[in-house]
């Protein structure tokens, strides 16, 4: 008679229907022993205040300038923006004679603009070291921000079109300042991973007449093996396409398509969601959980299909594998195949549950 499959032990494919796209996962490999790069762990010791830190209150930036001695949330515009406002057009390229160089060598402009975000004055907190109440300081700096910048493309016409607010956190993940803070890049054109999901939101709309993400939580919502955490306005799932061996995502419960359109009580809710789960992180491993977090939701003044199929999400990309010193990398067979797991989504699920919200990593505390 033959076995039966086992989806904690065999090899299979899952499908990644935001990405339309996927993933190969192989549980039985989380068996084999690891003899390849270890990571360092962070520094023990951080101090409060960083006199040589360029985001920190007070100090000198390295393009001059210096930071006011600011007491919470402070924004401002990044000195080594990887995108301008003031730049040459950009001649068209396309010959329109269906040339090879016009089939394949494809050129755009791109404007916009790019800002730091410090989260605290504090050089040594973290988000999972940060109070509820400073977290929604931050996501009211994200809303004020996004606002702000969809004002100026409405009445001041610049170019504008998407706001992509992310974190990197730790040196893991390219971090080369260790202050706590985020970023927020502005373009006018939707970026390729975000412009997928919406066309994937919409194929999926135009199939079902439904959200995707819509559907998605409601079928996560009664299966439960993937739910890390839940409140009123959010959960915290680990998908079941996951890559990244603890990736998670946040995920509006009803239908929100920006942080334009988040009540007070949503913020509180997101602002609990993102310490709890960070906590978690860090006590996974016992070490301040590296990562590259970033929020999904609808373009700038958004209007129609854009609108309409919009479902506010963050994901949360961390590469520790196996301890704070083993991580995740994405080769071989994962760039020239697809992507590769060694353990299942709810296995991830079920040991990030697990975990107490009580910070224990006790780094710079």
């Amino acid at each position: 008679m033959s076995q039966e499959f086992d989806f904690t032990d065999n090899s299979h494919r899952r499908y990644n229907p935001l990405t339309d796209s996927w993933i190969l996962v192989s549980p039985h490999r989380a068996k084999r022993p690891w003899l390849g790069q270890q990571e360092t762990p962070a520094k023990s010791t951080v101090p409060e205040y960083d006199e040589k830190c360029f985001l920190c209150p007070g100090n000198k930036r390295v393009t001059g300038g210096a930071n006011p001695k600011y007491e919470s949330t402070y924004v401002f515009q990044n000195d080594f923006a990887a995108v301008k406002i003031d730049q040459p057009a950009l001649a068209v390229q396309d010959s329109g004679k269906d040339t090879l160089k016009d089939r394949l060598i494809k050129v755009q402009g791109v404007r916009g603009n790019c800002f730091v975000i410090c989260f605290s004055p504090k050089h040594n907190l973290t988000i999972p070291q940060m109070a509820v109440k400073d977290l929604f300081t931050v996501i009211s700096t994200w809303q004020g921000l996004y606002n702000d910048l969809a004002k100026q493309a409405r009445d001041d016409n610049k170019p504008f079109k998407y706001l992509q607010i992310f974190e990197n956190k730790g040196t893991a993940m390219g971090c080369s300042n260790l202050h706590p803070h985020g970023q927020a890049w502005c373009l006018e054109e939707i970026p390729s991973e975000v412009s997928q999901e919406f066309k994937s939101f919409d194929k999926y709309k135009h199939a079902h007449n439904a959200d995707l993400l819509g559907d998605y939580v409601k079928l996560e919502m009664e299966d439960r093996s993937r739910i890390v955490l839940e409140n009123d306005s959010f959960l915290v799932i680990v998908p079941y396409w996951a890559v990244w061996p603890f990736e998670t995502m946040i995920v509006a419960k009803t239908k929100t398509p920006s942080i334009a359109h988040f009540t007070d009580k949503q913020k509180e809710d997101l602002a609990s969601m993102m310490k709890q789960l960070t906590v978690k992180y860090d006590n996974l491993f016992e070490t301040s959980f590296p990562y590259s977090m970033g929020l999904h939701q609808a373009p700038l003044n958004a209007t129609g299909d854009e609108l309409n199929n919009a479902w506010f999400h963050m994901h949360f990309y961390p590469p520790l594998l196996r301890s704070a010193t083993v991580r995740k990398f994405l080769v071989g067979f994962e760039m020239l195949g697809e992507p590769q797991r060694d353990l299942t989504a709810e296995q991830a699920a079920d040991r990030l549950r697990k975990l107490d919200g009580v910070h224990h990593y006790t780094e710079n505390l």
